[in-house]
């Protein structure tokens, strides 16, 4: 019941939203990545996924960040967030050559980004403790490599 109703007031807020930004349920977060051209699956998605909380932030905070790319460099990193970490310890991988190419980062520019990604991750994780979920840690190594682009 509880569900029903937030999937309700969500695709009311929704279809409400101001048409001069992003609409945060449909145009962002996972939702936007799974389901670009479906704006129900993508509000539905994005409520079931974390009640819309990453959506709206990144409609709010960072509306330029609305887009398939950025989406689905979102939604990569949190499906593979401990393996992404391991590779940025590192400084290659599998797993971190993936997320280049879906950020469309060029060759010329991979060292660089990746330098800097190890420095940004590191000072990121300075500030996580015990009670960091993971979506906070996905959301930082985010920013990190948007910072590092």
């Amino acid at each position: 019941m509880k569900k029903n109703f937030l999937a309700a007031l969500a695709l009311t807020v929704a279809a409400s939203a101001n048409a001069s930004g992003p609409n945060p349920y449909s145009d962002c977060g996972i939702g936007a990545a799974l389901f670009p051209n479906s704006n129900g699956g993508a509000v539905s998605s994005n409520i079931i996924w974390d009640l819309g909380v990453t959506a709206i932030t990144s409609a709010t905070m960072s509306p330029e960040t609305c887009n398939a790319k950025n989406t689905k460099v979102a939604k990569f990193i949190i499906e593979s967030y401990d393996s992404l970490n391991e590779d940025t310890a590192r400084g290659e991988g599998q797993h971190l050559n993936t997320l280049l190419e879906i950020a469309e980062v060029s060759a010329d520019q991979k060292i660089n980004v990746v330098a800097k990604l190890r420095t940004n991750v590191a000072t990121s994780m300075a500030d996580f403790d015990t009670e960091t979920t993971k979506v906070e840690k996905s959301q930082a190594y985010y920013t990190a490599l948007m910072t590092a682009i």
